[in-house]
């Protein structure tokens, strides 16, 4: 009987293989990734983005930056105050007082707080109706000082006007302010005895007290 030859056994030759393999994954788990190489320049324009952003951005968070200008805050504060009206002080006075009335507007005028009055023959509207006149006048002025004299309590159109710039601010302490010249104190109108007046008899014809009480209602106005 012939002696049969022995083979090698299959498995031995699968071994190897195998092994190989399971060498290559053991070594491709232990390599590192290769690190991409850095651009420094990327860095710098990044850095230089970002730095950009954040000084655009506001420092108070709850602040908005408008890129409209037209809704910035607009001061209103000239149309409000002592220049809502055309003239600081309307003074009113007869017609046999117009050098006195010229004296104290000029006075007032040339202070350093340029006062700015009416006075009728100077300012009126020629043409005007005299009623008008006298009505639009008290309205654009602040205050309203009285020239009491003996004529002016013999005129009727200063009559008007008194009554008419009590009416104009009835509330209004310190708007009307009379100055007395001439006359007594038992001359004085009943209509005014609720309010003091200047006493004109002093040096300076009271008129430096009422350019104080014209300054004085001006400030409250501010």
């Amino acid at each position: 009987m012939a002696s049969s030859t022995s083979l090698p056994a299959p498995q031995s030759q699968s071994k190897k293989p195998l092994g190989k393999m399971a060498d290559w994954f053991r070594q491709a788990l232990l390599k590192k990734p290769k690190k991409m190489p850095v651009n420094p320049e990327s860095h710098s324009s990044d850095g230089s983005q970002s730095a950009s952003q954040d000084s655009h951005r506001p420092s108070n968070p709850n602040s908005v930056i408008s890129s409209n200008p037209s809704s910035a805050h607009v001061d209103t504060s000239s149309s409000r105050g002592r220049w809502s009206k055309d003239y600081d002080v309307c003074v009113c006075h007869s017609e046999e007082d117009l050098t006195a009335a010229q004296e104290l507007v000029a006075y007032l005028e040339s202070s350093t707080d340029s006062l700015r009055c009416f006075l009728q023959l100077r300012d009126a509207t020629p043409g005007g109706a005299i009623v008008s006149e006298l009505c639009q006048a008290l309205s654009s002025s602040h205050c309203h000082v009285l020239l009491i004299t003996p004529g002016f309590l013999h005129d009727p159109w200063c009559k008007y006007q008194m009554l008419q710039a009590l009416t104009e601010a009835p509330g209004a302490e310190g708007c009307t302010i009379p100055l007395l010249t001439g006359l007594t104190r038992d001359a004085y109108p009943p209509e005014l005895r609720f309010m003091y007046y200047v006493d004109g008899r002093g040096p300076d014809r009271g008129f430096h007290q009422v350019k104080e009480a014209v300054i004085r209602y001006l400030q409250t106005l501010s």
